[in-house]
């Protein structure tokens, strides 16, 4: 069963929330944050991508960077522009993305729970991504931005959540850079907080829907300090990190798409007449084209849109991870045909998600930067609670959710 607890927050006051809050670290590159934060000493960019603090080329992973976060930290909370709640609260966190909702709970989750596998992941993490965001974490002394969870929807859950944010809000505000709309409420009342504690105690498992990195490192460096005190009981903050549970009912998967540089020798006619080996393929046209359910794609090659359906018996319906679309044209397409059997590390394909649309692989092949994109179908929450489930891994880039977190509404100290 879950095990979760309130927490003091630390926020900015109203009037700097827009200000602080930021893109997550993982989002943007150095030069990206540091054009978003020109001119904006209160964007906690400064304390995320601290190398923007130093002259352009500052290697992000040097210790002075880390050390800069630190002390950016400690400048904000000095300086008034982050505060901490005097009692622990559970937090609503609501996004709006084109017009449609999603309520989330910001709860502290527990490390054993990620040590034993009731918060379930279904995404490989690397060691050295793990580490930086462990020196982070270490250096912070606090989970400065949230992990992304889902869980099973839960009626009684969902009630609390609609009857909180039926008050006016702690933040109310819609983001410059994307448009999506972000609103946070406080949950004070003792009552509900043991509510909520007492319904998530009764829910099997939560599940990682973004921030496998953050929470390996969240959970390792509570791990560690659980280690290093010799008076350990079990109740420190550093037994528990920060995340934003959103009900599975709630949150939609968006496409995740490949771009090749090249068709490994082959010519268009060539290529395409591998396709047809497992694919049903139909030349679509000019026009923007994008796949209509699971095991169909859509190719964009040389100017042109392809369909492309996979043909039965190429996949298998009871395989969690054989079904997967990506495993389809990661097997078929990319590793059969074109050569590319690592997707981590091949330097000849490379991922779009989503929210980018497909117009952005058109204008990547038009230009000639690669040669051909493919589009895929969304994973569905289904699947990836049934992988999750089964203990599988998904192929690497499968999922892109969004909206994606905003950093810096809430923040939580392991001491």
């Amino acid at each position: 069963m879950a095990t979760i607890k309130p927490f003091k927050g630390i926020r900015p006051p109203k009037n700097l929330v827009e200000k602080v809050a930021s893109r997550p670290y993982d989002v943007l590159n150095s030069d990206e944050a540091r054009a978003e934060a020109a001119g904006n000493p209160y964007s906690l960019y400064h304390i995320i991508k601290p190398e923007i603090d130093f002259p352009v080329g500052t290697d992000e992973h040097e210790d002075k960077v880390y050390t800069k976060a630190a002390e950016n930290f400690a400048k904000f909370r000095s300086n008034g522009w982050l505060v901490q709640d005097e009692n622990e609260k559970y937090y609503v966190y609501a996004q709006t993305m084109n017009g449609r909702t999603q309520y989330g709970l910001v709860v502290c989750a527990y490390v054993d729970d990620y040590m034993t596998g009731k918060i379930k992941k279904h995404e490989l993490t690397r060691r050295d991504k793990e580490e930086d965001r462990m020196k982070h974490v270490r250096v912070n002394n606090a989970n400065i931005e949230p992990v992304f969870f889902a869980y099973p929807h839960h009626e009684e859950l969902d009630n609390i959540v609609k009857d909180i944010s039926k008050n006016t809000p702690e933040y109310d505000f819609v983001a410059e850079f994307d448009g999506f709309g972000h609103t946070f409420w406080k949950i004070d009342d003792e009552k509900t907080i043991a509510q909520i504690t007492g319904i998530f105690a009764e829910i099997p498992s939560l599940y990682i829907a973004d921030g496998h990195h953050r929470s390996a490192a969240a959970a390792l460096v509570g791990n560690e300090k659980r280690l290093q005190n010799p008076n350990h009981i079990g109740k420190e903050e550093y037994n528990y990190f920060m995340a934003v549970c959103f009900p599975d009912n709630q949150l939609t998967i968006i496409d995740y798409n490949r771009l090749v540089k090249d068709l490994n020798g082959l010519t268009d006619e060539e290529f395409l007449n591998k396709l047809k080996e497992n694919f049903q393929v139909e030349e679509k046209g000019t026009d923007i084209f994008k796949p209509e359910s699971l095991h169909h794609f859509s190719l964009y090659l040389s100017g042109k849109w392809y369909s492309l359906i996979a043909k039965e018996g190429t996949y298998n319906d009871n395989d969690p991870i054989g079904v997967l679309d990506v495993t389809i044209s990661s097997n078929l397409i990319l590793d059969e045909i074109l050569g590319i059997k690592d997707l981590r590390s091949d330097k000849r394909i490379d991922f779009v998600g989503g929210i980018r649309g497909l117009g952005e692989l058109k204008r990547r092949v038009d230009s000639g930067e690669m040669k051909a994109a493919l589009a895929l179908y969304p994973v569905s929450m289904k699947q990836l609670i049934d992988i999750a489930d089964s203990g599988n891994i998904m192929p690497p880039k499968t999922t892109w959710f969004e909206p994606k977190l905003r950093s810096g509404l809430v923040i939580h100290d392991l001491e």
